[in-house]
């Protein structure tokens, strides 16, 4: 018996020599387990209006799997858990947003390591609200002047300060609470409009020319409360203002992330496309130093 032990044990270690030889051997990684990822937020971070669909989820989310959460988890292996919605707003990560849509902090656990997410444009409508009524005083006028800033003032600022910046912060100590040795990422969003307005832009994206800059002014301001609650959180918080220049929605095909409102490839206007995606994976990864 002592003899075949000994027998056993040269085969097994001849055999181990000549896989490793070969190049057989199995790499230390794949002995490991993927990373598990959770994906939550909103149409920006589902990639609403960019196909292909992913079929997991709710046709009312309208989630991609061209999305940056799937890039991300191509490019790593991360074992991904996407919940992203179209439309979510911070109330949806404790409240279900649709029948059949489960909350989105249900998909976290104590095994969760990464989370992203963006989230915050769509609380008091913000988004939505400001390109509408921005739009409709931009068309009545002619693109001329600076009708929404007469008429609206800092409601969308104050809006943001006062109800979606204490709401996001919720939101992320509420992923914390959930998933407490994960390392978590809120991504700003994408430009929308340029600094100033463009000729041929007011065709695509009807906003007066003395509201461009209104209308990105809420947009930075909408970013720096997701940035600060990121901050008071302990979460990493994904810049993406100085790539994103130049990216706008009224950039040509081939150059935009964001889609504009009229003559745009996605189903769902004014939200990032394709490459926008793609290049948010790319901020996020390199943010958290992945990949």
């Amino acid at each position: 018996m002592a003899i075949h032990a000994v027998r056993t044990r040269l085969v097994a270690s001849a055999l181990a020599s000549g896989a490793a030889v070969l190049g057989l051997a199995v790499p230390a990684q794949a002995t490991e387990q993927p990373l598990p990822y959770v994906a939550l937020g909103d149409s920006y971070s589902a990639a609403s209006g960019v196909l292909p669909l992913d079929p997991s989820a709710s046709l009312l989310c309208a989630r991609s799997t061209a999305n940056y959460p799937h890039v991300i988890a191509e490019r790593t292996g991360a074992a991904l858990k996407d919940v992203t919605c179209g439309g979510a707003q911070t109330k949806d990560f404790a409240g279900s947003q649709y029948p059949g849509v489960a909350p989105q902090l249900d998909a976290l656990g104590a095994d969760t390591r990464l989370v992203t997410l963006t989230i915050g444009g769509n609380d008091n409508s913000t988004f939505i609200n400001t390109i509408l009524a921005c739009a409709t005083a931009g068309v009545l006028s002619g693109g001329q002047g600076s009708p929404c800033k007469t008429q609206y003032g800092d409601k969308f600022s104050g809006d943001i300060d006062s109800k979606t910046y204490p709401a996001v912060k919720g939101a992320l100590q509420a992923v914390k609470n959930k998933a407490p040795k994960a390392r978590v990422a809120v991504l700003g969003y994408p430009w929308i409009m340029p600094a100033t307005a463009r000729s041929g832009c007011f065709l695509k994206m009807p906003i007066a020319s003395g509201d461009v800059p209104y209308v990105r002014d809420i947009q930075t301001h909408l970013n720096s409360a997701v940035r600060r609650a990121a901050s008071e959180t302990g979460a990493t918080y994904v810049d993406l203002a100085a790539a994103s220049e130049g990216h706008d929605a009224c950039q040509p095909i081939g150059t935009r992330w964001v889609e504009p409102a009229l003559f745009g490839t996605n189903f769902v206007p004014v939200h990032p496309n394709a490459r926008g995606e793609a290049a948010m994976a790319d901020l996020t990864m390199g943010a958290l130093g992945l990949g």
